[in-house]
């Protein structure tokens, strides 16, 4: 794969598998099953971009994100820091990086500890990595956490520092949040549905202070969506998995405009559109979303593909690029073009 100089992580042929839990009587047999949460994935991040990560529920996503920085240990694979593989990092090794790749968590009401005041909620962290960050004094801190509560425009920070929670709306609870982790001045965010949450109306400026916080300091974002259309505009390029693969990936406009995968094509037609009378991608794909402990042979989506073939159940199709920095994991992906195109025209 094509990656240029400036990747902050990436991740090669990484995998994380979880044991299912079993009844009495598997448990008695010793029977082991395994659940392909992330199942050879290959993936990188530039500085200053967001690369959107979509898929349906259950296809890996926040598993992937949360393996990347290793807040679950992957079960094989690699992941680059920079120019630092940091997959077999001792616990205390990788604290050292720690501060530069941080998370936003999905729920602002269940991530952020209502029993602690925005000021501890955010100073959290820099009394963990006191020493890594070399913060001589509270003082510091406390100068700190008002330049990052300034950031996502939680102003003027004063007025906020002794507030709980509660106190907040629910916008605001997520800007603390990302305040959370900017304050170690981190160079990757994993950012997991960061406004699922939120009312329709709050959405866009809190993604505003995530794209503003990306051209200004130059942060890399994953962020992990439902949201196709959102991915759209606010993404650089866009990653599609299904079942523990990345199944597409390219640039976030190129992907949906001309979506090579199937399986891309029925997300994008599940897409609302915002003309009751305009016309509609017809939805081929069919039946429901196998389960990870019995993913079927061959490519993992050809049960539900309308252009499956014979090869498609017997060979597993490899991420290739066709050209322009677009990977595609089909064998067919030429005719599901051709279809997508004939629908729009």
């Amino acid at each position: 794969m094509n990656e240029s100089d400036n990747v902050v992580i990436k991740a090669v042929d990484l995998k994380k598998h979880f044991e299912a839990k079993l009844g009495l009587l598997d448990t008695l047999m010793r029977r082991k099953i395994l659940i392909r949460a992330v199942d050879g994935v290959s993936i990188w991040v530039k500085k200053g971009e967001i690369l959107g990560l979509a898929g349906e529920s259950g296809s890996g996503k926040t598993t992937l994100g949360r393996t990347l920085l290793r807040l679950i240990e992957p079960t094989s694979g690699h992941i680059y820091f920079r120019d630092l593989e940091i997959t077999r990092l001792s616990k205390r090794e990788l604290k050292r990086i720690r501060p530069k790749i941080q998370i936003i968590f999905q729920d602002p009401f269940e991530s952020v500890n209502p029993r602690m005041t925005v000021y501890d909620v955010v100073a959290e962290g820099l009394r963990i990595n006191r020493r890594v960050l070399g913060v001589k004094s509270e003082k510091d801190i406390e100068e700190m956490v008002k330049q990052a509560l300034a950031l996502v425009q939680l102003v003027p920070p004063e007025q906020f520092l002794n507030r709980y929670p509660h106190e907040l709306s629910g916008g605001q609870r997520q800007r603390v949040a990302i305040a959370r982790a900017l304050v170690l001045k981190p160079e990757f965010i994993v950012a997991d549905e960061p406004v699922s949450m939120l009312d329709v109306s709050i959405r866009a400026e809190v993604l505003n202070v995530m794209m503003d916080l990306k051209d200004k300091l130059g942060l890399s974002f994953l962020m992990i969506t439902h949201d196709l259309a959102l991915a759209k505009h606010v993404c650089d390029r866009l990653a599609i998995m299904y079942l523990g693969k990345i199944v597409e990936m390219g640039n976030a406009e190129e992907v949906i405009n001309q979506p090579l995968h199937p399986y891309t094509q029925a997300l994008i037609a599940a897409i609302p559109s915002g003309d009751p009378e305009g016309r509609k991608v017809k939805v081929l794909a069919k039946g429901e979303v196998p389960s990870s402990v019995n993913i079927p042979n061959g490519c993992r989506f050809h049960p539900r593909c309308p252009y499956a073939k014979e090869l498609c159940a017997r060979v597993e199709p490899e991420l290739r690029s066709v050209g322009n920095e677009h990977y595609v994991a089909c064998h067919y992906y030429e005719e599901a073009l051709s279809y997508f195109k004939s629908q729009n025209a």
